[in-house]
C-alpha cells in the first residue's frame, strides 16, 4: 500500500507535451507572419529558439528578468541569430504565440488513462507549474486536464517559481497535505526534483532525455520513470 495521499504534478513536459505543442503553435505564427520563408527551416529555428528560451527562463526563475522582457527577448534574440528583423513587435509575436499555444492539446501518451486510474484509487492530485497564468489555466481547460486536479499552483500567481522553497510550502499548506504523504512528479531535474528534495518531499523524475543531472550533490530522485504509465508501479 503506497504511503502517498497527495500527488503534485508538473504540467509542461510531464502531462502536457510542451515541446510538440510549442513547435506547432510557433510555426503557425511564423507562417502567418511569413517569417518561415526567410529561414533555412523552421526546425532549425526552433532549436535555436528553445536554447535561448531555456536560458532566459533560467534568469526568470532566479528573478533576474521580468516576464515581459523574457517574452520579447526570446523572439528578438532568436531571429537575430538568423539576421532577421521582427516584422512586428517581438512582444506581439509572443502574444500570438501564447494565444495559439492554448489551442494545442497534445498530451503525453496515456496521461488521461493514468489520471483516471489514480483518481479511482482516491489520490488527491494537484498541479505545480512555472508557466504563465493566462496560458496554463487555458491549457488545463482545453486539454481536459483541469477536472482531475483539486488545486492549481502557478508560480506567477504565487510569485515564487520552482525550485524555490516558497512555492512548495504554499502548495503543501494550501492542500492541507503532510510532507510524508506527498510526492512531486516532474521532468525538470532542477525545478521539480531538486526543488522537492530541498523542501523535503519525495520525487518522481520523469526522465525524458540523457542530459546530465547533479546526483553527486543531490543524490538520486526517490523514483525515476521514462514513461508516464510506469507511475502505476509506484502509486
Amino acid at each position: 500500500m503506497t504511503k502517498y495521499r497527495h500527488l503534485f504534478f508538473d504540467l509542461d513536459n510531464t502531462l502536457y507535451d510542451f515541446e510538440a505543442n510549442s513547435y506547432l503553435a510557433l510555426e503557425t505564427v511564423f507562417q502567418q507572419l511569413k517569417i518561415v520563408e526567410n529561414l533555412p527551416s523552421f526546425e532549425e529555428y526552433f532549436k535555436v529558439y528553445s536554447r535561448i528560451n531555456d536560458n532566459l527562463w533560467a534568469l526568470y526563475r532566479e528573478k533576474k528578468m521580468a516576464k515581459d522582457v523574457l517574452r520579447g527577448k526570446r523572439h528578438k534574440n532568436s531571429l537575430a541569430e538568423f539576421n532577421i528583423e521582427p516584422p512586428i513587435a517581438p512582444l506581439e509575436i509572443d502574444n500570438r504565440y501564447l494565444k495559439n499555444m492554448t489551442t494545442q492539446t497534445e498530451l503525453f501518451p496515456g496521461a488521461i488513462e493514468l489520471l483516471n486510474a489514480l483518481r479511482k484509487k482516491g489520490y488527491n492530485m494537484h498541479i505545480i507549474t512555472n508557466g504563465f497564468k493566462e496560458v496554463q489555466n487555458d491549457k488545463l481547460i482545453n486539454t481536459g486536464l483541469k477536472e482531475y486536479f483539486t488545486d492549481i499552483y502557478i508560480s506567477e500567481e504565487i510569485k515564487s517559481p520552482k525550485p524555490s522553497r516558497e512555492i512548495f510550502e504554499h502548495a503543501i499548506k494550501s492542500s492541507n497535505a503532510r510532507k510524508a504523504e506527498s510526492i512531486m512528479i516532474g521532468d525538470s531535474w532542477e525545478s521539480d526534483i531538486v526543488g522537492a528534495k530541498n523542501f523535503g518531499i519525495d520525487q518522481v523524475y520523469f526522465k525524458l532525455n540523457d542530459l546530465p543531472v547533479d546526483e553527486a550533490n543531490y543524490g538520486k530522485a526517490t523514483h525515476t520513470i521514462t514513461e508516464l504509465n510506469q507511475l502505476r508501479t509506484i502509486l
